[in-house]
């Protein structure tokens, strides 16, 4: 029988008005974005519907991101919609583990709130950066890159596009040496640090005291972790791995590709936008992707995964 996994999107998909139509039709939903908003202190229905700056900012994105991806997924789940194993694109990974049943919601966005104040504190701006490598083989990269101090992959997300991260200085020589070896195109990322490098190590070790406040609970189903690529079926690894993750490349490639061979055929990406849909087309034309961003979406992916 085939399997049917949940994935959850990163930094970077967040948009105005995420979660705002599931917020007005769905008790559980409003539940959610409330909640959060008494636990951190600031009004995160705000943060997520209307224009502002801040929705753009690593200290408040990533719990908003978290809040309105887990209001529209435990909106999907009352529906019926239901999960055989969970993965999440970095910041994701939380989303993923809550519904996993490995923690609370509140501690995931609670967590995520610190997570993302001590990420953009870790390293002053400006003294570090990311960028997207496009069409070059990994192992081509990963050969330029042995040779340059300073820069390491961050992310390993579909064949064709790999992450790059490290200090300011040492992207630029790889951008530079990644285009004369045969690289499509790099591209800078605007971001706020180089998230997934090692400058981040400091963060994890400050992350892993704030994850000794999480309660921890027995997973329901596995979810597939970015450090390693591996099915998480213990909670008591888990800890662990969510500190390691800040300053490690996320391995999501080849997360996919092993939730495919365990058995999974379709993907289910909740949350803003399709970047994770696409990587997961690009990995393997023959699974099946649907994408749950509006109350609208879940309805016709309801309706659609009914009639298979």
């Amino acid at each position: 029988m085939s399997k049917t996994a949940f994935l959850f999107p990163g930094q970077g998909s967040q948009k105005c008005g995420m979660g705002k139509d599931f917020y007005e039709q769905s008790k559980t939903a409003k539940v959610m974005f409330d909640q959060a908003s008494e636990a951190l202190g600031f009004d995160m229905r705000a943060l997520c519907f209307e224009p502002n700056e801040k929705l753009d900012q690593t200290e408040y994105t990533q719990a908003a991101l978290v809040t309105a991806s887990l209001a529209m997924a435990r909106t999907a789940m009352e529906k019926g919609l239901r999960a055989d194993i969970t993965a999440g694109l970095s910041l994701g990974e939380y989303a993923a583990i809550a519904v996993a049943g490995g923690m609370s919601d509140e501690d995931a966005i609670r967590t995520t709130r610190v997570r993302g104040i001590l990420m953009q504190q870790a390293v002053p701006r400006g003294e570090g950066a990311m960028a997207a490598v496009l069409g070059m083989e990994t192992e081509k990269i990963e050969a330029v890159l042995s040779g340059i101090s300073g820069v390491t992959i961050a992310n390993y997300n579909c064949p064709g596009q790999i992450v790059i991260t490290g200090r300011t200085f040492a992207v630029e020589q790889a951008k530079a040496a990644l285009l004369e070896a045969g690289a499509r195109r790099v591209l800078a990322l605007n971001v706020s640090g180089p998230f997934h490098s090692p400058m981040l190590c400091g963060a994890g070790e400050a992350l892993q005291k704030e994850l000794d406040h999480v309660r921890w609970r027995n997973l329901e189903i596995p979810y597939v972790t970015n450090v390693t690529a591996e099915t998480v079926t213990e909670i008591g690894q888990t800890k662990t791995l969510l500190a390691q993750q800040v300053a490690s490349p996320v391995r999501w490639e080849q997360s996919i590709r092993h939730m495919i061979a365990s058995g999974v055929k379709t993907f289910v990406e909740i949350g803003p936008g399709k970047t994770l849909s696409g990587f997961v087309k690009k990995i393997d034309r023959g699974v099946r992707c649907f994408s749950i961003q509006t109350v609208e979406d879940l309805e016709s992916v309801l309706s659609q995964l009914q009639d298979m």
